[in-house]
Parts: C-alpha cells; structure tokens; sequence
C-alpha cells in the first residue's frame, strides 16, 4: 500500500473518530485515537511488502496521517459550532460570571475571542500540531510492534 493510501486511511480513521461526540473523549487519554491512528498507517503501509519499511518512512507517513487527521476533525469542529455556537458562547459567558475576581475587560477579551472564526483558529493552532507529534509517534510505536524480520545477508 502507498505511503499516501495509508496515511489517507489512518488520518480518516484520527479524524472521524476524534470528532464524534462521545468516542472523541478518548482523545482525552493521551490522543488515544491520534496513536492508534499512527500505528494503523504503519500497519497498513507495511502490507504486502517482504521487508519491513525504515523509521523515517513510518515518521512521514504518520506525520501525514496526523495532518490529514486534525483537517477532517478542524471540519468537523466548524460543523458543530456552526450548529451549537450560541450554546458554547453561553456556556463560556457562564463559567466567565462565576469568577467575579476577573476583570471586566479580560472577559469581555474572552467572550471575544471565542466567538466567531476565532475559535476555530485556536483549534487550529492546537490541533494540528498535537495530532502531527502524536500520529507521528503512533506510528514509530506501530513499527515497533509490527516489525518484519529483516532479508536474509547474502552470503559470500
């Protein structure tokens, strides 16, 4: 399998499940799913080839997975705060008003900044880096697992 088929395959497989609802909260353990997502890369590239694929093979094809991960769950985060972004504004202006220690100016800074395309920025600056780093390491840990022997030296 080709190093963009699989890191298509894994990245779709980091992104759709970091964006469900309830399974996404995996995510919180260490990006469960942005791990897993890396080693499924490594183990798919590693298919149907008699030798094992070098280390910098799999860091690039996890590094793909992660990027192509984090844009389709970046998609999914705009979907849902286009549908719920009244609700998550209310919710942000509620936790604002139980600290009352807090400056007027820095809350009304904060509910500015979460309100519109700024969010989806922050998400953005969060989110592709971490899940990169990690799918990245998923896959150096998937090629650690799933290790082919190495060809047999030729003799002289």
């Amino acid at each position: 399998m080709s190093r963009l088929q699989a890191s298509l395959l894994g990245g779709l497989f980091i992104g759709i499940l970091s964006a469900l609802p309830i399974v996404g909260a995996a995510n919180y353990c260490c990006c469960l799913w942005v791990v897993v997502g890396g080693v499924l890369t490594t183990y798919l590239r590693q298919q149907n080839r008699p030798t094992g694929i070098e280390a910098s093979e799999a860091a690039l094809s996890g590094l793909l997975a992660g990027l192509v991960g984090s844009i389709i769950y970046i998609t999914f985060s705009v979907l849902l705060l286009s549908v719920s972004g009244d609700m998550i504004e209310a919710q942000i202006r509620t936790m604002a008003e139980q600290y009352p220690q807090l400056p007027p100016d820095v809350r009304e800074q904060l509910l500015a900044f979460t309100a519109g395309p700024n969010m989806v920025l922050l998400i953005a600056f969060v989110t592709v880096p971490t899940y990169a780093i990690f799918s990245m390491a998923g896959s150096l840990l998937g090629l650690l697992f799933f290790r082919k022997p190495p060809a047999p030296a030729a003799q002289a």
